[in-house]
């Protein structure tokens, strides 16, 4: 006989393939993660001596307020900030370590400080407050910064 219509489906005795479910495990962001969020918000912020609001900051009243605001304790200046924490190898630097540099000859002392955004790649990012430009995300590699850097040390 034949038949004239759609064909019927026979069920096979193969088991129906599933799917495989993952779920990713969120992780709880570190006080390093807070620190660097909350220095971000700061960014675009322009300069101004002494400051530490959204109005106007320096690099260690960034820095400063950063942690502050995270309940984490340090010092207001670049150079009191650079007798705290311990010092760490530049190939081990990761988010949430300070940077330091001395950008004047003549003061022989550290004068600025950054906050690690971002180690990528062996490439460092960092966070700072620069008179020319206020408070931006720059490459430690950056010719500039890189013949100004003295040190890198973790506080946290």
């Amino acid at each position: 006989m034949i038949s004239c219509g759609a064909s019927k489906n026979v069920p096979s005795s193969r088991k129906p393939k599933t799917k495989k479910v993952t779920t990713k495990v969120k992780s709880v962001p570190s006080a390093a993660d807070k620190i660097v969020w909350t220095a971000v918000s700061y960014k675009g912020v322009r300069y101004k001596y002494g400051g530490m609001t959204k109005k106007g900051m320096d690099c260690s009243g960034l820095i400063h307020t950063s942690f502050k605001q995270r309940n984490v304790s340090l010092p207001r200046t670049s150079r009191e900030m650079y007798t705290k924490g311990y010092e760490i190898p530049i190939r081990k630097v990761k988010r949430g370590d300070l940077l330091f540099f001395k950008t004047v000859r003549k003061q022989g002392q550290v004068n600025h400080v950054g906050l690690v955004t971002s180690v990528k790649n062996g490439d460092i990012h960092f966070i700072h407050s620069t008179s020319s430009r206020g408070v931006i995300v720059t490459s430690l590699f950056n010719k500039y910064w890189k013949k100004a850097f003295i040190k890198a040390k973790r506080v946290l």
